[in-house]
């Protein structure tokens, strides 16, 4: 066996001609599809962490929606509270004052009833005491004097 350098060397340019066909023909447009899957994985990736991010986001949001109204439902309830407890004071302090003054004007009109009933008493009492006196002393009177004593008879006994 012998080695022939012609056939290494022609053997060598058909694996460099070969070589570079496949490199060429094959390795390149496999190479470019893989860059360009590589790529769109990535692009996806890219996608999807976005996605995530955006889905947080809108997570987030709804959380603070949510809260806010929450809030606001919780101030809408206390408002409520407090005018319906404002309007029930304000019913309870109408009622008091009507109380009070139904208390006074009955307070007055049995005053005044005192007073009537006394003038009545002390018209009563003066009439019999002047016909008992009128009897007793067997005097005749004028109405105008009669008035006059009972008068000064009954101011001093109150006094």
């Amino acid at each position: 066996m012998s080695i022939n350098v012609f056939w290494i060397i022609v053997a060598a340019c058909n694996f460099v001609l070969f070589l570079a066909l496949i490199w060429v023909f094959g390795f390149r447009p496999i190479a470019n599809t893989l860059d360009e899957r590589t790529r769109r994985l990535e692009q996806g990736l890219a996608d999807a962490e976005a996605a995530r991010k955006e889905r947080e986001g809108a997570q987030a949001d709804r959380e603070a929606v949510l809260l806010q109204a929450r809030q606001d439902a919780a101030a809408l309830i206390a408002a409520a509270q407090k005018s319906a407890q404002d309007l029930r004071d304000a019913d309870i302090a109408a009622t008091k004052a009507d109380l009070e003054q139904m208390r006074q004007r009955a307070a007055a009109d049995i005053v005044a009833e005192r007073d009537r009933a006394m003038a009545d008493l002390r018209a009563s009492v003066a009439d019999l005491a002047l016909e008992a006196a009128g009897k007793v002393v067997s005097e005749t009177m004028t109405d105008a004097r009669q008035r006059r004593l009972v008068d000064e008879f009954i101011s001093e006994r109150t006094n």
